[in-house]
């Protein structure tokens, strides 16, 4: 058995593509536009698995952006996503710096949770030892649900 990918409805492409791309560094692999269909596929790599991303085709992430309308309602059902970085205070603060509220921040040096534009929880875990504590974030408080 491999894993290969998760996929997450999207309502907007562009604000979800700015959110895992531009502002978690994720990698577009491959786009699929369905005009019958009416949808599009968008699948996104880690940096760090891009190679096998390209040649294994996973593991990855697809968006699912359908054309027509539709309220997604998120589940705790789900759970999240999760993703080892390599400096979490340095993510989160360009996320925080992009608009995205730091839901569980980063106090430990170790882990954190922020929110897709579609709500999707995404967990961001210090690769290695949990880096120091360090202000502002060890004094942070949580900020809704994730």
């Amino acid at each position: 058995m491999q894993y290969l990918h998760t996929m997450v409805r999207v309502s907007d492409l562009e604000a979800s593509l700015y959110f895992y791309c531009d502002l978690l560094g994720m990698i577009e692999i491959s786009r699929k536009e369905s005009e019958k269909g009416r949808f599009t596929l968008v699948f996104l790599a880690a940096p760090e698995d891009e190679l096998a991303a390209r040649e294994d085709r996973a593991p990855m992430l697809e968006l699912t952006h359908n054309w027509d309308p539709e309220a997604y309602t998120g589940g705790r059902n789900f759970g999240h996503l999760a993703y080892r970085v390599n400096d979490i205070y340095a993510l989160c603060e360009r996320l925080q710096a992009g608009g995205v509220t730091i839901n569980r921040p980063p106090r430990d040096g170790h882990m954190a949770f922020v929110k897709s534009p579609d709500g999707i929880s995404v967990e961001l875990l210090q690769a290695g030892e949990p880096l120091p504590p360090k202000t502002p974030w060890s004094e942070m408080d949580n900020h809704g649900t994730w």
